[in-house]
């Protein structure tokens, strides 16, 4: 999928980029599988304001994707290729032999028409599911499942693609996009291939009216403020880093520079063999 550019006749055509959505064979969601998502502008169940930037925006569905492939042993054909505005990766419809329809995320080099499966069963080919102690170590997987039965939680954006690299006393050591090396249990599905519109990443908005169209409101630094509406605000003028004295902090205290957010003694520490940067996983 590549992405479109345009000839400079305003500021914000000047660098913006879209996609060509050629790879879209169907425009509307299918019925029965997408609901209406409801917007919260960042406000919680008790009307307070949690997560600033949030708002407007157009109006989205919700697609309800199968990340558990757990319709074992029964052929799926592909029968469209759909947009999600939810998520950057394309969506794949399935159409099941008993002709149940489900959504899973497109992966790189499915088209209409592919026939898919899932199941211990399925052979290793792009776009079938199975669990990683039946999967060829080496090739690259998408998708994959944290705890057995949950449902895909890793590497589901686009572009993504993980490597199963080996096995071992039940579990599969598997290198994450981020270059993290984790352990999952081996009877966890994944789906071979790596996940499609890689694209994506190449995609410029271009003005402030896209991000608005995305829900995206405008956030001003919290040194620009005034006391009242963030601990950094306030000071007689101009003060760099919130006054000369004082750490950076979210509204509600939490440092924001230096500050390590990543439990020391997290139950999933034992699962990870080399970190995000390169260097060994300390206190497993």
């Amino acid at each position: 999928m590549p992405v479109k550019t345009f000839r400079p006749l305003t500021p914000s055509l000047r660098y913006a980029t879209v996609a060509d959505f050629s790879d879209i064979t169907k425009t509307q969601p299918e019925r029965g599988l997408s609901s209406i998502r409801k917007k919260t502008g960042g406000r919680n169940a008790y009307g307070r304001l949690t997560a600033r930037g949030i708002g407007g925006g157009h109006k989205q569905k919700l697609r309800h994707v199968d990340f558990k492939r757990d319709k074992h042993g029964v052929e799926a054909s592909v029968v469209a290729i759909e947009y999600d505005p939810l998520r950057s990766a394309r969506l794949a419809l399935l159409e099941y032999k008993d002709g149940e329809k489900r959504y899973i995320v497109a992966p790189k080099g499915i088209v209409v028409g592919s026939k898919l499966m899932s199941g211990p069963a399925a052979a290793p080919d792009t776009g079938n599911a199975l669990p990683l102690r039946s999967i060829p170590v080496g090739l690259e997987v998408h998708n994959i499942e944290m705890v057995p039965g949950r449902g895909a939680q890793m590497v589901r954006s686009a572009g993504g693609a993980a490597t199963l690299m080996s096995r071992d006393q039940g579990y599969a050591q598997v290198r994450l996009p981020s270059g993290e090396i984790r352990r999952v249990n081996e009877n966890c599905y994944a789906t071979i291939g790596a996940v499609g519109n890689a694209e994506h990443e190449n995609r410029v908005l271009g003005k402030a009216g896209r991000s608005r169209h995305l829900g995206r409101r405008p956030i001003t630094r919290g040194v620009a403020r005034n006391p009242v509406d963030h601990p950094n605000g306030g000071g007689a003028g101009k003060s760099k880093s919130g006054g000369g004295w004082q750490q950076l902090t979210s509204p509600w205290g939490l440092l924001a520079k230096g500050y390590k957010t990543r439990h020391k003694k997290k139950g999933s520490n034992k699962f990870i063999l080399v970190r995000r940067d390169g260097r060994p996983m300390k206190n497993r």
